[in-house]
């Protein structure tokens, strides 16, 4: 097979795959790219794999950054743009099941190849587009098939998150994942517990976001990877049930786990608790803890003009879309003409601050006046006060002297 009309990235690229040949080498490019180039979807990083060792490859090119030179990696830089260039190399030794003990750079293409995870991952690509295809990987690509490359066990012992990466691609790809593979994953579904959470995460959350979550979480659920995975274990009949919903629109990791959240019932406090065990940001919490109250109200269809102001236009877009897949009626454009609606969108502009109910009241320096700028930000919200200094001013001077 040839692909006659490459990517602007591959063609970018080809200049060095040919510097590279030029120099006596073999260069190829590998992995997901090509993948994704004869399924006419987009791509992302240009990968090339090349039978030069590093230091080789530093000989050919002037600018070169060692990027990974352990694992034969080195990035090229041509005309502002880089290039990583890793050596055809076997690996052994996989004793913490996500990481070789031992990397040895080989000159056959095949060899390189065998050791990767899927085989439609396992496909190159001369520069001209010439692609190599060892392991039926075309066949499988064009049938909508994941399946290890050699055998599954062997696979998922080099690297247990590969299991993850199945699901995953399943949901992505919208691919049905091979009996044997499939088994495999179910039988070595524990060792997931080896991996850094922060990689399980990364798959997770592109489980979630791909084109058919339904069945990756399927995958997920039915091999017991989720068992594996931080506060997930009690939640196989929750999972389950996000496996029968339809219509997904998710597209934001932040999305991903306010479902989660939602789906579990968890509260503010349990929402912190869970999202910290995945290892994510002080502010995705925030962001979930929102999103969380919003879906609650949408649903009940409710919108106080409290939780349309604390949770944001952008929160509430995201919100509404879990709300869709829970069955909600409301249309996020009319959800959005409230917010837009509100006296004020956030606290900056509120016409008054502490400054200046320090200067223009008995208040002083305190809890109580915190309090009172976030009753008088209620009240602007709630339309119960305009929001003019003046009137801003007499309400706090009546709030203090009411205690």
């Amino acid at each position: 097979m040839i692909i006659k009309k490459l990517p602007v990235e591959f063609e970018r690229a080809r200049v060095i795959m040919q510097q590279i040949e030029a120099a006596g080498f073999e260069a190829y490019f590998v992995g997901g790219s090509v993948r994704d180039t004869i399924s006419g979807n987009l791509i992302h990083d240009v990968d090339i794999a090349s039978s030069a060792y590093p230091e080789e490859i530093k000989k050919i090119f002037t600018h070169t950054v060692d990027t990974g030179i352990d694992h034969g990696t080195v990035m090229v830089l041509d005309h502002g743009e880089g290039y990583e260039v890793t050596t055809f190399r076997t690996e052994s030794g996989y004793q913490d099941f996500r990481r070789p003990d031992s990397v040895t750079f080989v000159r056959s293409l095949s060899e390189d190849l065998k050791r990767r995870d899927f085989t439609i991952n396992a496909l190159a690509m001369r520069e001209n587009g010439e692609v190599i295809d060892l392991f039926n990987g075309l066949k499988d690509l064009k049938n909508g098939v994941i399946r290890a490359v050699g055998t599954p066990q062997q696979r998922f012992h080099e690297d247990a998150l590969r299991m993850m990466r199945a699901a995953r691609f399943a949901s992505q790809l919208d691919f049905k994942i091979e009996s044997k593979t499939m088994a495999g994953i179910e039988a070595n579904a524990p060792l997931l517990a080896k991996i850094a959470v922060e990689r399980t995460r990364v798959e997770l959350e592109k489980l979630f976001l791909g084109q058919n979550p339904a069945d990756g979480i399927e995958v997920f659920v039915t091999t017991g990877l989720f068992k594996y995975c931080p506060m997930l274990a009690p939640f196989e009949a929750d999972l389950r049930q996000l496996a029968t919903l339809s219509e997904w629109n998710l597209s934001l990791s932040t999305e991903v786990w306010a479902l989660l959240s939602y789906t579990f019932y968890f509260q503010n406090k349990q929402i912190g608790q869970f999202l910290r065990a995945w290892k994510t940001s002080n502010q995705v919490i925030n962001d979930t803890v929102q999103i969380v109250r919003a879906v609650t109200e949408i649903l009940e269809e409710e919108q106080s003009p409290m939780m349309l102001f604390q949770t944001g236009r952008d929160r509430l877009v995201s919100a509404n879309k879990i709300a869709l897949l829970f069955g909600g009626e409301l249309q996020t454009n009319d959800i959005l003409a409230h917010y837009d609606a509100l006296p004020i969108k956030n606290k900056s502009e509120l016409k008054i601050d502490g400054k200046q109910l320090l200067q223009e009241t008995e208040l002083q320096p305190g809890p109580q006046l915190g309090t009172i700028l976030m009753q008088l930000e209620q009240a602007v919200v709630n339309g119960t006060i305009d929001n003019q200094h003046g009137l801003l001013i007499e309400a706090a001077r009546k709030m203090a002297k009411e205690g």
